[in-house]
C-alpha cells in the first residue's frame, strides 16, 4: 500500500477522502521469503542435497548463510524426500512438500517455485537460492536484495565475471570453420586489458511476487544483476566437481559466526560407550588423549566446555571428579534427553542456540543436535542423530572423534572472524 497521498486540488485535503490531520497508516512490511529446491531425485549425485560436503550436508551451507544474513522472514526447504526434510528441518527451515506434479524430471523451478507462493499467499519477495552453491555468504544476499527492498529494482540474480573467448560450435564432419564470437584474433587482448562478460552463476534469484504468477518468470520488469566474485562462484552438478568444491569452501566458504560454549555428550563422544571390568570388580573407562587434547585445543581458544553425562549411567556419574579432573570443564549431569537440563543454562548465559556447539551420540541428543549452531556426531552415531547434526566425523566415539569436531569448530570460529574482518573493510571501502 502507498501511503504517501497527493492533496486533492479542491480541498486542500486527501485524494482518499480523508482528513489531511490523520495519521497515514503503516506501510504494510514485505514478507520476504528465502526458498531452496532440493528435490530427491538428483540423477548426477543421489541425495546430492544432503551429501556431507566438508563435513557438512550440502544443503546446509546455504541454509546458514541465509539464516546469518537476517534478511529473511521465513526460511523454506521445497523438496519430496523425507530424509531432506529431516536435514533442513535440523537446520532450523521450514518445509514445503512439493506436489508429485512439480516433482518429475521434467519440472523446472519455475513451475516449483509458482506451487510454492500459490501456497504462501503472505510472501511478496522471494529469494530462490541453488543448493549447489556452498560458498554463498550473507553479505551476497544482504547487498542483492536491497536492489529490490531499497532500491528500483523488481529481480535481481547472481552473476560472475570470466575472461574466456567464445567461438561458434561446428558440427563434427562439417567443413564449415568456426568464428569468434566475442574477441577480434587479429586484436588478441590481454586479460587484465579486456573487462571480460557476466554469466549467471545460479546461486541465486530474487524476485517480487508478481513476477512469477503474472508473467511466468524469476527476471523481469527493472532487472539488475549482482556480482559475486570468482571465488565464491561454486557449483556442483557432477561427482567430478565434489572434491574441488570441498577444497573452495574450505577456504571460501561462509562458517557462521563461531561459537563460545559447547556441550559434550561423554558417552559415545569422549568415551567408546565400553565399560571395562576388572577383577577388583572397579568399573572404568577409557578416553583418548587426541580428545583430550582437542577440549584443551577449545579451552585455549575461549570456548567453554561442558560435559554431560546421564544421570542413569551410574558408572560415569560415580567419575565426575575424575572428569574434572582431567578435562577442566564443568559436569553437568542431564536427563536421558538432556534439552531441558541445558536451556536453562543458554538462557542464563544469555546466548542464542546458534552461538552453541553441541556433540552427542544419540537419538536422544536429536532436539539439541538440530537447535545448535554447530553440531556434531562421530561415525558411528545412529541415523536419528546424523540427521539432527550439522557436521558428521570420519571417526568413531572415543577414538578421535571429539578432536576432529574441535578443530571443525575451531576452524570455523577463526574463518567466522577473518569474515568478519573483510565485511569491516568492504563496509569502510564502499
Amino acid at each position: 500500500m502507498d501511503t504517501r497521498k497527493r492533496q486533492s486540488q479542491n480541498d486542500g485535503g486527501l485524494q482518499d477522502g480523508t482528513s489531511p490531520n490523520k495519521v497515514p497508516r503503516p506501510v504494510k512490511k514485505q514478507h520476504v521469503a528465502a526458498v531452496i529446491l532440493a528435490r530427491g531425485g538428483s540423477k548426477g549425485i543421489p541425495l546430492k542435497n544432503i551429501k556431507p560436503l566438508a563435513g557438512i550436508p550440502l544443503l546446509g551451507w546455504v541454509l546458514r548463510a541465509a539464516a546469518d544474513s537476517e534478511m529473511f522472514d521465513s526460511i523454506w526447504v521445497s523438496t519430496d524426500h523425507d530424509d531432506i526434510e529431516k536435514v533442513a528441518k535440523s537446520w532450523g527451515a521450514q518445509v514445503h512438500r512439493r506436489s508429485r506434479k512439480v516433482s518429475r524430471d521434467s519440472s523446472t523451478s519455475l513451475e516449483t517455485i509458482k506451487e510454492f507462493l500459490e501456497d504462501n499467499e503472505d510472501v511478496d519477495v522471494i529469494c530462490n537460492i541453488q543448493a549447489t552453491s556452498p560458498c554463498l555468504h550473507p553479505s551476497h544476499l544482504k547487498q542483492a536484495l536491497k536492489k529490490v527492498l531499497e532500491g528500483p529494482f523488481d529481480s535481481v540474480f547472481s552473476v560472475v565475471r570470466r575472461h574466456q573467448f567464445r567461438w561458434t560450435e561446428v558440427k563434427e564432419g562439417s567443413d564449415e570453420c568456426t568464428h569468434p564470437e566475442n574477441l577480434d584474433p587479429a586484436k588478441r587482448p590481454r586479460r587484465q586489458d579486456w573487462d571480460g562478460e557476466l554469466y549467471e552463476n545460479g546461486s541465486f534469484y530474487i524476485c517480487k511476487r508478481e513476477l512469477v504468477l503474472e508473467e511466468g518468470r524469476l527476471q523481469g520488469g527493472k532487472v539488475t544483476y549482482f556480482e559475486m566474485e570468482p571465488q565464491h562462484s561454486v557449483d556442483i552438478d557432477v561427482d567430478i566437481d565434489w572434491p574441488v568444491a570441498e577444497q573452495r569452501v574450505l577456504r571460501y566458504g561462509y562458517f557462521g559466526r563461531g561459537v563460545s560454549l559447547m556441550f559434550l555428550k561423554v558417552s559415545g563422544c569422549l568415551t567408546d560407550g565400553k565399560v571395562l571390568l576388572s577383577a577388583s570388580r572397579e568399573d572404568s573407562v577409557s578416553v583418548h588423549t587426541r580428545d583430550t587434547a582437542g577440549i584443551r585445543m577449545l579451552q585455549k581458544d575461549d570456548v567453554e566446555v561442558v560435559l554431560l553425562v546421564s544421570r542413569d549411567d551410574r558408572v560415569l556419574a560415580s567419575m565426575t571428579e575424575k572428569l574434572k579432573n582431567l578435562t577442566g570443564c564443568e559436569v553437568m549431569m542431564v536427563a536421558d534427553e538432556p534439552f531441558s537440563d541445558i536451556q536453562p543454562v543458554v538462557e542464563k548465559k544469555k546466548l542464542d542456540w546458534k552461538d552453541v556447539a553441541y556433540m552427542g551420540s544419540e537419538e536422544s541428543d536429536s532436539s539439541c543436535l538440530s537447535l545448535a549452531g554447530l553440531s556434531g556426531v562421530p561415525a558411528d552415531a545412529p541415523a536419528e542423530a546424523v540427521n539432527a547434526a550439522k557436521y558428521t566425523c570420519r571417526l568413531g566415539g572415543g577414538t578421535g572423534a571429539l578432536r576432529e569436531f574441535a578443530e571443525h569448530v575451531l576452524l570455523q570460529k577463526e574463518t567466522a572472524k577473518s569474515q568478519m574482518k573483510q565485511d569491516r573493510i568492504y563496509r569502510i571501502n564502499f
